[in-house]
């Protein structure tokens, strides 16, 4: 069942993803950090991020991803299969 997290902007986020379509995975949290936004909005190692503000990461490059979180304006909203 898909979770959606909203984190307050501006950015820095406080997580870290891995995989993407060029590494044959979903795009997916890596870490992180303690204390940080991520971390009190409740984004957990492991959850898969189905959307980015609501576009899917289904083909999503891992650099287009780290993109679209990076130049995300204000808020910050993923949907996460954990």
């Amino acid at each position: 069942m898909p979770v959606t997290v909203t984190l307050p902007g501006p950015a820095p986020w406080g997580f870290r993803i891995s995989g993407g379509r060029d590494f044959g995975k979903p795009i997916t949290v890596s870490k992180v950090t303690e204390h940080g936004k991520a971390a009190a909005g409740d984004l957990r190692p492991g959850d898969v991020i189905v959307t980015i503000n609501g576009e899917s990461t289904a083909e999503m490059l891992n650099v287009e991803a780290q993109n679209k979180i990076k130049q995300s304006p204000g808020q910050l909203r993923l949907e996460v299969e954990r």
